[in-house]
């Protein structure tokens, strides 16, 4: 595998380089306490890692951090996975983002077990109500945030907009979408010149990568080829490892839109999930440490314990086990075999231009989540119709929930004119429905 000393990834400005005893311990620690999703992970970081440990500049942080916001997966984890590399190699990269996992995936399993039995009491049923409308809210000020720092010119609007299109009325695969965002970049980035600072192509053996890759790939596949083997491609751990994994390969953009590409999926094509338990499960992982995408092991879980057969809290674990292999396995791939050319490839203009339509596609990407989630959270029927090739959403209006409605600006009013955090915003809707509830509104 691709592992240079760490003396030769260190910065010339950086403090002497971490023991991998205290790395550890800081590792442990941004884990435990990474809430407020992908945007308060990365600012954690930056202050632990480039302000108060100097273990690497601003510079380099940031190209990095421009690489994993373009990569399929969770961007934070992949780039705490990056700076551990750079301090330790492989096993620097392997404890980083490990442990910017585990402790939140427990979370969500307790979490995830707890809503399995209790999740249609009437009381759960109110708590989760408020969850929902402020995840409601939550999604929107992550689109506008994407959307203010990705589309900076006609094109990238136009490219928001095209995917918009054609995910919400055309129905056109994601990965598609992604596929026809890059050659677009690329096209248009033919005519930009290298900056005169541009880094020069990393001194790294093409076997060196070959061989990480295919390690990587069979870390990550054959587990799940032995599952499938043992259980059956039909029964359900087998349908969650070919799903996750096909997840980790297509959604760019982290978690709001892995949950475009994945909720109708599990809801419709499956059968998996209620559509409000996609909402539930986002608001679950919303409330934990690390990353948002372990709304995907809530999803296992909850698929295993109903479908798989046998003892149903041991499918679950199973369910929720398969779930996390199949959707962070690959994230180290990604990295481990990215990693020496991060730099070189953010200097690359067509390189770098493609990547910047991709994340412009993924704005389109979600305001289309927006759209479905204010639906399923809003009215308690939503139908499709089709005219021709468009598709076409359809909320019965006699089903409109009006707590939904005033807990969603509830919650819009506490982040958007109060500017609360992500908690406190999930904790008084919720506080409210359970008022509400509990007063027998």
């Amino acid at each position: 595998m691709v592992d240079t000393p760490v003396a030769a990834r260190m910065d010339a400005t950086s403090a002497t380089p971490p023991t991998f005893a205290e790395a550890l311990r800081v590792w442990a620690r941004i884990g435990l306490v990474s809430f407020g999703g992908p945007a308060g992970q990365i600012a954690l970081m930056h202050r632990v890692l480039v302000d108060e440990k100097r273990w690497i500049d601003e510079q380099r942080y940031l190209s990095a951090l421009n690489f994993c916001m373009l990569l399929p997966g969770p961007e934070a984890m992949q780039l705490a996975t990056y700076v551990g590399w750079r301090l330790h190699g492989l096993t620097g990269g392997l404890a980083a983002g490990l442990l910017f996992v585990v402790p939140g995936a427990l979370v969500v399993l307790a979490l995830s077990m707890l809503y399995a039995a209790f999740g249609k009491l009437p009381l759960a049923e109110a708590l989760f109500l408020g969850v929902k409308a402020a995840v409601l809210a939550i999604v929107v000020e992550a689109l506008l945030r994407v959307a203010r720092r990705s589309l900076k010119g006609g094109m990238e609007w136009l490219i928001a907009v095209a995917a918009f299109v054609a995910i919400f009325f055309l129905k056109v695969p994601f990965p598609v979408i992604v596929g026809a965002a890059a050659l677009i970049g690329f096209w248009r980035g033919a005519g930009n010149a290298a900056p005169a600072t541009a880094a020069p192509p990393p001194s790294v053996p093409a076997m060196a990568t070959l061989r990480t890759v295919l390690v990587w790939l069979a870390i990550w596949l054959l587990p799940l080829f032995a599952v499938a083997a043992a259980f059956g491609q039909t029964h359900v751990l087998g349908e969650i490892g070919w799903f996750f994994s096909k997840l980790a390969v297509v959604t760019f953009g982290g978690a709001y839109a892995v949950l475009a590409y994945m909720a109708q999926d599990v809801v419709e094509h499956y059968g998996w999930l209620r559509p409000g338990e996609m909402l539930d499960g986002l608001g679950l992982a919303e409330t934990t440490p690390g990353p948002l995408i372990l709304v995907t092991e809530f999803v296992g879980f909850l698929a295993a314990f109903r479908h798989g057969g046998g003892n149903p809290w041991a499918m679950g674990l199973l369910g929720a086990l398969v779930t996390l292999w199949a959707t962070f396995a690959p994230c180290f791939l990604w990295i481990f075999a990215g990693a020496p050319y991060i730099e070189w490839l953010n200097a690359a203009p067509r390189l770098k231009s493609a990547l910047a339509a991709v994340t412009a596609a993924v704005v389109g990407v979600i305001l289309n989540l927006t759209v479905w989630f204010a639906l399923q959270v809003l009215f308690g029927t939503v139908g499709e119709r089709r005219i021709g090739p468009l598709h076409f959403l359809t909320p019965d209006p006699e089903t409109l929930n009006p707590r939904a409605l005033l807990l969603s600006a509830l919650a819009a009013l506490l982040l958007f004119a109060l500017h609360r955090g992500v908690l406190t915003t999930l904790a008084v809707c919720s506080a409210v429905a359970v008022g509400w509830f509990v007063l027998g509104a």
